[in-house]
Parts: structure tokens; C-alpha cells; sequence
């Protein structure tokens, strides 16, 4: 369902519908656009606005999604790479799970490195194809 109402929000005109709405086009009860939209307001991929004189909330996807979904991994991997530390050093660095734990430890440290410099390349990529973000 999250998949469903986030290819909705990106064909739509705006790129901005309501509840409602998003459960006319799809076919689907509130409860399911709700738990999508909880899913995907979590993973960074839409935002919840209020529209102006009104007490409806809109679903929002914004051009840099990706960007963003992307950009705020960073506090998920920090955590992750905080739990491998502790394993490592409960289980022992020289156990065999420690030396798992170690290779985890050392791709989740690769993978920030590489994505910090890819959104850094992405933001000059993206100005250079659309201008600069407004």
C-alpha cells in the first residue's frame, strides 16, 4: 500500500492530495491510505501539510524525496554501526561473531563514507539538470 500511495502522489498534478482522495483514486478504505501514509511519513518520502483554511490534511511528495528518504539514513546507520560496536567489543574482536560483526561494522562505515559523498555529487548533479532548488 505504501508503494500504491507514493506512485499516486508522484503522477498526481501536484503532487499533493488528500486522504480522501488518495482513497478515490486507489480504491482503498482510510485505513489503509492512513497506514501508508504513517509509513511513508516515516521513511521521509512524503510530508503531512494542512491546507490553508482548512482542517484537511494534504500528502506531499517534494522533487528531492530521494534526497531526502536518502539524507536521513544517516541517523539510522550511526545507530546501527553504534549497536556493531557494542557487539564487537561484548563478543570479542577476535571471536568468530566478533569478526562478523566487525565486516558488518566496517560495510555500514564504507556506506556513510560513500553516501555523504554522493549526496554531495547528486545536489551539483541536480542544480546542473534543473537550477537551483527553490
Amino acid at each position: 500500500m505504501p508503494a500504491r500511495v507514493f506512485a499516486a502522489l508522484l503522477a498526481s498534478e501536484s503532487g499533493a492530495l488528500t486522504s480522501a482522495e488518495l482513497g478515490e483514486r486507489l480504491h482503498v478504505s482510510p485505513a489503509a491510505v492512513s497506514g501508508a501514509v504513517r509509513y511513508l511519513s516515516q521513511q521521509y518520502m512524503v510530508t503531512r501539510e494542512r491546507e490553508p483554511g482548512s482542517r484537511r490534511d494534504i500528502f506531499r511528495v517534494h522533487s528531492n524525496q530521494w534526497y531526502e528518504a536518502l539524507a536521513n539514513r544517516d541517523s539510522v546507520l550511526q545507530r546501527w554501526e553504534s549497536a556493531l560496536r557494542d557487539g564487537v567489543a561484548q563478543l570479542g574482536p577476535d571471536s568468530p561473531a566478533g569478526t562478523r560483526l566487525q565486516e558488518t561494522l566496517a560495510f555500514f562505515e564504507f556506506v556513510q563514507v560513500e553516501l555523504a559523498g554522493m549526496m554531495t555529487r547528486w545536489r551539483a548533479h541536480r542544480e546542473a539538470l534543473f537550477g537551483p532548488q527553490g
